[in-house]
């Protein structure tokens, strides 16, 4: 089975709107459009081509795509994201549009969750999926995600759209990956790991602090 990523940017209260300028998503009357923009360095930009390179398809929503679909085929070969981009398949979530222009790209429509996951059923290299929140609420709904990797930003914004807004399958995560920028970005990987484990935190009966955590 395909794994399917969902590789995101995030503020340190959740929100993933608009990180890339300010004009990109201002639904909801959002007005901190591009609150990622200055906190980018080489080590980032390093980690965006290596994550790009090991795709083995791309999943977006309609307005990651039509952000995507209007830059990338624009940019030569010569850059080594716009190689990839241009050639990988895509696969496009939209109710809105009737066609999908961008090369080697293929709409999907009706039954999302049923389209993604057969697709992680096909052969072939990680699906990723960036951008595209109000896609990936479907896609954490119907529990399809097999690792994320967030890069958190210090920033806080008290409002816009979040990750895990509505409909998240409670679920735990293992750590697997992080690494920090030189900005202060923390970029973290974490995988499927099970169901939660429950427990209470009770000083035992000696009345030892450290039995919360032997």
């Amino acid at each position: 089975m395909r794994k399917l990523v969902v590789g995101t940017f995030l503020t340190v209260d959740g929100v993933m709107q608009a990180p890339g300028g300010p004009e990109e998503d201002r639904e909801g009357g959002f007005e901190h459009g591009g609150w990622s923009v200055n906190y980018w360095d080489e080590v980032m930009g390093g980690l965006i081509v290596e994550s790009t390179l090991e795709a083995g398809a791309l999943l977006l929503g309609r307005k990651t795509y039509d952000i995507f679909a209007a830059h990338w085929p624009h940019v030569g070969d010569h850059d080594p994201i716009a190689a990839k981009l241009n050639s990988m398949p895509k696969y496009v979530a939209s109710r809105t549009i009737d066609k999908v222009t961008w090369n080697n790209s293929t709409l999907i429509k009706g039954d999302v969750a049923g389209a993604v996951a057969a697709l992680k059923e096909q052969a072939g290299g990680e699906i990723q999926v960036t951008g595209s929140g109000d896609l990936i609420q479907t896609l954490i709904e119907h529990d399809l995600v097999d690792e994320y990797r967030l890069w958190v930003f210090p920033v806080v914004l008290g409002e816009g759209k979040r990750l895990f807004a509505t409909g998240a399958v409670p679920a735990a995560l293992k750590l697997i990956d992080t690494k920090t920028s030189s900005t202060g970005v923390a970029i973290h990987a974490y995988e499927r790991a099970g169901v939660i484990q429950y427990g209470t935190f009770e000083v035992d009966q000696q009345g030892e602090t450290a039995a919360l955590w032997k």
